[in-house]
């Protein structure tokens, strides 16, 4: 069914409950078979027609066999840790969209006023923009009012106080303040949702068993880990241990024809979890000296940070990959003393 995980979600889950096996249908590999047995121009009725010759061929062919992909039951709490993730994820993208057009209408209208801060994410710098309703007024405000603003202490009211002495503001304030301090407005609320996400996906693991493993990789902590487990769904799904690598898209597919021996990445990967797999790598091998090890060996063959990165990412795959099939936790072995 092409439906699956789709705009068919519904009818996944009555199918589901009813106990019937429930196979999803590669669309690509659905296109090398019909290369293989010709058939006229694709609609439903014939991709039906070639979805019931796959479940005659299954056993006798192994093309047909690797198109069929039985969708195995998941966890209830994995499935609600990938709805959240992704719901953080796009709330994530969107801060960083809304931030960059802060920053770069800011730095436009009012030069100088990011100088005081470092970052322009940080609460009390927000939550000052946001004390007015023009941008003007933030040269005018007094100490006092200054101090109630949550976050500034003497500190910061005194960057803030010598930059109001230099304050300068661009024509385009008049109409472009309030768009300014909207975005600040949307930064906090972005913020505050983000964190609540975070706090529900932190209670939510201790109920996966996926990702209380996972999070007890030293780097995956509860972000990735809680987004691995979510994307993963059950290990179940995958034959063994390159096939999960391949779903991360921590393993290339071979390329070799000939006398040529090559690879190519693969294009049908999941892109949540390989984001997610790529920066709990990069945190991993900063924690584990052997990972970081690894890594520098694979820097000086010659291969680039994400290339590294990658071909860690394919020594943890098996590690993970044992992990979730045999319920073990994550174990950090130390080096034996040879003179001891």
């Amino acid at each position: 069914m092409e439906g699956h995980n789709g705009y068919a979600r519904l009818l996944d889950i009555l199918v589901r409950v009813r106990g019937y096996q429930f196979y999803n249908i590669n669309n690509l590999k659905l296109a090398r078979f019909k290369e293989i047995f010709p058939a006229a121009a694709k609609n439903d009725r014939i991709d039906a027609c070639k979805g019931l010759e796959l479940f005659q061929l299954r056993d006798h062919l192994p093309l047909a066999k690797e198109v069929l992909q039985e969708i195995m039951p998941a966890p209830r709490e994995n499935d609600m840790l990938k709805r959240l993730s992704r719901r953080r994820r796009a709330l994530v993208d969107e801060k960083s969209r809304v931030q960059s057009r802060f920053q770069g209408d800011l730095h436009a209208v009012c030069p100088g006023l990011l100088d005081i801060t470092k970052d322009a994410d940080n609460l009390w710098f927000l939550r000052f923009i946001t004390r007015v309703d023009e941008l003007t007024r933030l040269s005018r405000l007094r100490l006092s009012a200054l101090l109630k603003i949550p976050g500034v202490g003497r500190k910061f009211a005194a960057e803030i106080r010598a930059w109001q002495s230099h304050a300068s503001f661009s024509h385009e304030v008049e109409w472009v303040s309030e768009m300014i301090i909207e975005d600040a407005r949307r930064i906090l609320a972005l913020k505050h949702d983000i964190q609540a996400l975070e706090s529900r996906c932190k209670t939510l693991m201790q109920a996966s068993q996926a990702a209380k493993l996972m999070d007890r990789i030293p780097g995956f902590a509860v972000i990735c880990a809680s987004e691995l487990a979510g994307e993963i769904v059950t290990i179940d799904r995958f034959a063994g241990e390159r096939s999960l690598a391949l779903y991360l898209g921590m393993a290339n597919l071979d390329n070799s024809s000939g006398k040529f021996r090559g690879s190519k990445a693969p294009k049908h990967v999941n892109t949540r979890a390989k984001g997610a797999m790529m920066a709990a790598v990069d945190k991993h091998r900063k924690c584990v000296p052997e990972s970081q090890r690894y890594y520098e060996k694979k820097r000086i063959e010659g291969k680039s940070h994400n290339q590294a990165i990658r071909a860690l990412g394919r020594q943890l795959c098996r590690i993970i990959f044992k992990m979730l099939k045999q319920n073990r936790v994550y174990e950090m072995r130390t080096k034996i003393n040879e003179n001891t």
